[in-house]
This record gives structure tokens, sequence and C-alpha cells, in this order.
């Protein structure tokens, strides 16, 4: 079902209430990375010597392409807390041995955002202030690098209830929640030869929208790390 005009008109309400004072957010440039291999070029002057011979040659075994691992799905729900906690953990989630960029997590994130778009581009800026850029991806990837996040908490917080009685109807999208996290993110790799592991807490706020406005819950926004709503 699509939303109302109001809703979108809504969502940009949305916006300027979060950049004006409810949190600050840090935006920042989202490279663009491209791969390009082509085709091994032979010369159709140049036979083999099985043609010179007026042999058949047998054909050459086609080998399958290696194709990367995908980065797993957020999970989909309608609640907002399950939602924004199943972004929060895919967004930390990533492994820099399996041949992937930032931009790949990325993206994975962007495929749950707001389906009218409004939001995508701050969305993307949001994105790369959590993900390594890629010359710290590639330094990364030469220990193996890992990180996961555990949660220890997510909730409504305060400060969102205070600006809902604040803002007159209509100007934010019905079903739009902020959700902060407490968690842990945890990183694992190799320096010479031998594991290593760190462990530092974050703290962030996702803002979704979810029922009525859409039947399952959409990201529009995350504030800026360790700056979250309380």
């Amino acid at each position: 079902m699509s939303p109302a005009p109001t809703d979108s008109r809504a969502r940009r309400r949305l916006t300027a209430l979060i950049t004006v004072g409810i949190v600050l957010l840090l935006l920042a440039a989202v490279g663009v990375y491209g791969l390009a291999t082509g085709p091994r070029n032979t010369s159709p002057t140049d036979p083999s010597p099985e043609a010179t011979l007026g042999v058949n040659a047998p054909p050459s075994p086609t080998l399958p392409t290696p194709s990367l691992p995908k980065v797993p799905a957020v999970p989909r729900s309608s609640d907002p807390v399950t939602f924004a906690e199943g972004v929060a953990t895919t967004l930390f989630a990533w492994d820099t041995t399996l041949g992937l960029w930032p931009l790949d997590y990325t993206s994975t994130i962007l495929a749950v955002g707001d389906p009218f778009g409004d939001e995508q581009a701050g969305l993307a800026s949001d994105i790369a202030t959590y993900l390594p850029n890629r010359d710290a991806w590639t330094e990364l990837r030469q220990y193996a690098t890992t990180q996961h996040l555990v949660i220890n908490t997510s909730f409504v917080p305060d400060a969102w209830a205070d600006a809902l009685t604040q803002v007159q109807p209509g100007q934010i999208a019905p079903g739009t929640v902020a959700v902060t996290i407490e968690g842990t993110r945890h990183r694992t790799g190799v320096w010479n030869g031998q594991p290593v592991t760190s462990e530092h807490p974050v703290a962030f706020t996702v803002f979704v929208v979810c029922a009525p406005t859409y039947p399952t819950c959409h990201l529009l926004r995350l504030s800026q790390l360790d700056n979250p709503l309380r």
C-alpha cells in the first residue's frame, strides 16, 4: 500500500527535525568503487596445432567462475525495535577476508531504506561513518579483521517521546520511531601470526518508519555513532 502524499512531506519534516536538534548527524562522502575484468582474447588467425593437422580438438572444460559471498540481508520485521536490532547487527557485521568491500555492506543496509528514496543520500552518508573507508579496509584486510556487534539493550528513548509532543500532527509520518541501541563491538584479527581481539562499547540511534505507513519497517537514518538519543 503506497503512503499518502502527506506521509512523504512528513518524512521530509522528520529529516529537518533530526537535522536541527534531535541528533547531530555526521555526514561523510561515500566512496564508489568498480572492478571490471574482460575475457581473454585469442587470435582467429592463429590456428591451433590440432586444427592445422585436421584433428578435432576436444572442447576445453569450462571452469566455474568463483562467486563472492553475499552480505546477509537485514531481517525484516513490523516491530520497530526488532527491526532496528536487525539493522544494527547487520551494520556492524563485516569480514575483510571475504573479498568484499565496504560498499557491499552499505548496499545491503540501503536495501531496507525508505522505498521513496527521500532519505537514501543522507542514509548512505550515515552508513559511511560506521564502516572503514577503502584505505582502512585494505589495511585491516592484512590482519584478517572481522567484526560483530553484541546488543546489550535496545529501547525507544525518552528524548524521542518528548520530541513527538512538540511536533504538529502530520509533521512526522505515522509509525516513525527512534530506537537507541547500546552494545559492544567485537573485533578479531591476526597480528604476527597470533589471534588478537578487542572490544569497544558503542551506542547509537536508529530511525525507522513502520506501520501504518508501511506494512513492514524501513530504515530512515542513523544517528552519529556514540551520540544517541537518550
